[in-house]
């Protein structure tokens, strides 16, 4: 009987766990630990502190700053043993009279998202903490996608990740030689975006000299930089680069573009002036002077018309109002214009047609087809048949259009020319077939009756009977056709 009492008594004394002293192991100090979080993780349940109150710990500094979480994370050993003291102290008398050591986490906080920082954190976590934990559950991401945020790609994944679009930086590739295989590899892939990318990393990270002379070598990435420069408007950068080259006609090219960012008229006559003197080639010198002749001819057709608008002393600006200004128009438009108001003046006038044509050397074909339209436009219809009149050297006149007379024809049928002039012209087409087709198309019965007659075509004839207007004098001169 006194043993069974004897076995009870060590059993109710008896104890698995161990006094902590300093000569434990690490993983007792682990196991301490753990019973620290556990006893933490029960108090916060009960904790009805205020979470806004400021928590001071053993040293008297505030629990979470960045000095108590490098002394907390430091001495661990001794911070286990505050935590169990201050957990034996609970129940004993003094307990009530020692600070409270704050617990690391609050129900309202857990609530609210806050994260104070335990005893047992590191220093980075400390120093990377928001003061915000979500509590979410977050999924696992492939780990394909982790090496989007490694350095360690080489030119050619790099490369390939840009061209599936995601976001890479160049800024790791920072020698000359990997820039350049950064570059070769983009021009390997044939995708003109990503070309363009490494182009302007180039532009930004290398000096002009080195950059020009590796591109003089890469053709390819050569001519997506000067697309992109011409495209952004960067002059001066261009304009260094083909001076590299030694590209002097490209130079002078680029530098003549810039007059269409000119919008004043005398500042842009007085700029094509001087592109005048540039390294053009013998034909694009020609040009140049053109446009420099064109548009100091129109500031002075445009002054003169002007003042005759508002002076309301032309007839045909009255019944014809301009549109628009003639300035900075083409030459084409210029010649239609001066066709349309200054068709009758002497091949002296800078506004004649006679003096555009010989001073710029319009061809014949373009000049008639101009002329032509201005005047149809009109409906002047002498105006017309005088252009398309020639003389030979006896004195006899001829028609004759270097377009051809089939065009002569549409020309006139959209200007709403009778008939009467229509069938002139149609007459004159060669190619019978051609004939036909333009004279049953726009109704020129005589052309029509005439050409089957000519062909002896009794058959068409009579066909073609059945299509005129009964009682008509087409008819009857169908009829007087076939009794013949």
């Amino acid at each position: 009987m006194s043993r069974a009492r004897a076995d009870e008594e060590e059993y109710w004394h008896s104890s698995k766990f161990r006094a902590f002293t300093f000569d434990d192991e690490d993983d007792e100090l682990s196991q301490l630990k753990e019973s620290k979080r556990t006893v933490n993780s029960l108090r916060d349940i009960v904790d009805d502190d205020d979470d806004d109150l400021e928590r001071v710990s053993w040293s008297g500094e505030p629990v979470g700053s960045i000095s108590w979480s490098i002394k907390e994370t430091s001495s661990g050993s001794t911070s286990s043993l505050d935590g169990r003291d201050s957990s034996l102290q609970k129940g004993s008398s003094s307990y009530a009279a020692l600070p409270k050591q704050a617990s690391s986490y609050s129900l309202s906080s857990l609530f609210k998202g806050r994260n104070k920082l335990s005893s047992f954190q590191s220093l980075s976590d400390a120093l990377t903490d928001t003061g915000v934990k979500n509590y979410a559950p977050e999924l696992r991401r492939p780990k394909a996608e982790y090496k989007d945020y490694s350095s360690d790609w080489s030119p050619k994944d790099t490369v390939r990740r840009m061209q599936r679009g995601k976001v890479c930086s160049l800024e790791r590739f920072r020698s000359l030689q990997d820039k350049l295989v950064l570059l070769d590899e983009a021009v390997a892939g044939h995708d003109g975006n990503v070309i363009t990318a490494v182009l302007i990393f180039l532009k930004r990270t290398l000096r002009r000299e080195i950059l020009f002379r590796e591109l003089e070598v890469r053709q390819v990435a050569l001519c997506h930089l000067i697309h992109f420069l011409r495209e952004m408007g960067e002059q001066k950068f261009l304009l260094d680069l083909l001076r590299f080259l030694d590209r002097t006609e490209e130079v002078a090219l680029s530098q003549y573009r810039e007059h269409l960012n000119i919008q004043d008229v005398e500042k842009r006559r007085e700029f094509l002036k001087g592109c005048i003197g540039l390294p053009f080639s013998a034909e694009d010198t020609s040009h140049i002077q053109d446009h420099y002749t064109l548009l100091e001819r129109q500031i002075i057709i445009e002054a003169n018309d002007r003042h005759l608008e508002m002076a309301g002393q032309s007839e045909l600006f009255r019944k014809y109002p301009r549109k628009a200004s003639i300035l900075n128009m083409p030459l084409v438009t210029t010649l239609f214009y001066s066709c349309f108001y200054h068709y009758t003046e002497a091949e002296g006038m800078f506004s004649s047609p006679t003096n555009l044509k010989k001073t710029f050397k319009i061809p014949d074909k373009q000049y008639v087809l101009t002329a032509l339209a201005a005047r149809a436009k009109l409906r002047a219809w002498g105006d017309v048949d005088a252009l398309l009149t020639t003389k030979n050297w006896l004195g006899y006149t001829k028609k004759k259009a270097p377009i051809g007379f089939h065009r002569v024809v549409e020309i006139l049928q959209r200007n709403n020319a009778p008939v009467q002039v229509l069938q002139e012209y149609v007459r004159l087409v060669e190619d019978v077939d051609t004939r036909l087709n333009l004279a049953t198309k726009y109704k020129c019965h005589d052309v029509v009756i005439e050409t089957y007659r000519d062909l002896k075509d009794r058959i068409q004839l009579t066909e073609y009977k059945c299509k005129v207007e009964r009682g008509s004098a087409e008819e009857e001169k169908i009829h007087s056709i076939l009794s013949n």
